[in-house]
């Protein structure tokens, strides 16, 4: 028996415009949009509310505080999982690909305690229908970790995994090219260094980096590439390192920290992704380049909830008045962009034949509130 959702008196934002109208889903598909109010007896009345397409998001460590929501203290792992989902979900994201760090380069890391029973929880939470989102997964490969290739070799054959991304937080580079930020982050993880112990510690990673990291992306490209997976680059600083993304076949350039590589990357082609937490406290908290202002240089394709899964829709729609983007261009960076950049051909816009994940959203000022969120035409929040 079909099952048939109409939603009426709705702000449909479209490719490249926005209309007021009527959507109608049959059996978790889109089957039509007209611009026109239907009688329908069981015609949701959306009341002039937004609606948007699902949003889909490809970097999100949020997991990683409900695994340890307080220092040192870990939870049970699928409710940790489970309450994961249901933020992305209450977010409006309804594809999540999940960003678990394949090693890490401090000794003791709530990332290397849990990659295994978080993937594994993951894995189980959907074969068992408990997630709400569509949950895939970005494996996030340090590359100056000794144990990075067995560790991956584990992982990347389930067939969730899409994404991988390449990433070296080796202090002096990168996004850490400022030791003060970055003795100034890992304070805030009570990390206690002297002015001796943090000369060394930066010293021994260093050291790490020139011992493993060129053979370790060696072997994740040829990992990648073998199986065909996108690939991403992670926090480049400098058309060097665009230069270097182009030649490794990576097609996205995740949180680049300066303008100059930003228009590098959308010079080489990549597209461009930048946190959304960025846009909503109007900076970067690592003091990098702003997403506004490549916003307004044209150089942002795509939004990343990265660890706090509403601010996506938030700051989507604070590139329209902060950026002066239309709104469809706005929303395109949560949802067609990130399905298209990731192969996800059958969601992210309002359009016949495609999955029904729908956005419904109120203006409250300057405030967006998410009312519903459906997933194959299932109401899901």
């Amino acid at each position: 028996m079909s099952h048939t959702l109409v939603l009426t008196n709705a702000r449909l934002v479209l490719d490249d415009t926005v209309m007021t109208g009527t959507l109608t889903v049959s059996d978790g598909r889109i089957l039509a949009i007209s611009d026109r109010p239907v009688s329908h007896p069981d015609a949701i009345d959306c009341g002039g509310d937004d609606l948007l397409p699902g949003l889909v998001e490809l970097h999100t460590d949020n997991l990683e505080k409900h695994l340890m929501p307080r220092n040192g203290v870990f939870w049970p792992i699928l409710p940790a999982v489970a309450t994961h989902d249901a933020q992305c979900v209450a977010g409006g994201i309804t594809t999540v690909f999940d960003a678990l760090s394949v090693g890490d380069l401090e000794g003791e890391s709530v990332r290397i305690d849990t990659l295994h029973t978080a993937f594994a929880a993951i894995c189980d939470a959907m074969e068992r229908r408990l997630l709400r989102a569509d949950h895939l997964f970005h494996l996030r490969c340090e590359l100056a970790w000794p144990e990075l290739v067995p560790t991956l070799a584990q992982l990347v054959d389930h067939p969730a995994v899409r994404l991988v991304s390449v990433m070296d937080h080796t202090p002096g580079q990168r996004q850490y090219r400022d030791l003060d930020q970055y003795r100034k982050y890992y304070a805030k993880k009570h990390v206690a260094w002297n002015d001796d112990t943090f000369l060394e510690a930066v010293k021994e990673r260093k050291r790490q980096q020139a011992r493993y990291a060129h053979a370790n992306k060696q072997a994740v490209l040829a990992i990648a590439r073998e199986r065909r997976l996108v690939l991403a680059s992670h926090d480049d600083t400098d058309t060097a390192h665009i230069r270097e993304a182009v030649g490794d076949g990576v097609s996205l350039s995740e949180f680049p920290t300066t303008l100059e590589a930003a228009r590098a990357a959308r010079e080489a082609g990549l597209a461009t992704i930048m946190g959304a937490p960025n846009v909503v406290r109007g900076g970067s908290h690592s003091g990098n380049v702003a997403a506004v202002e490549l916003a307004r240089a044209g150089l942002l394709d795509i939004l990343s909830s990265d660890y706090v899964p509403v601010s996506l829709l938030d700051g989507a729609y604070r590139l329209v008045r902060e950026a002066d983007w239309s709104l469809p261009r706005a929303i395109a960076t949560v949802t067609s962009a990130p399905a298209r950049a990731a192969g996800l051909a059958d969601r992210g816009r309002l359009a016949p034949g495609l999955r029904a994940d729908l956005v419904r959203a109120r203006h409250a000022g300057d405030f967006v509130h998410i009312r519903t969120v459906w997933k194959d035409g299932e109401r899901v929040f």
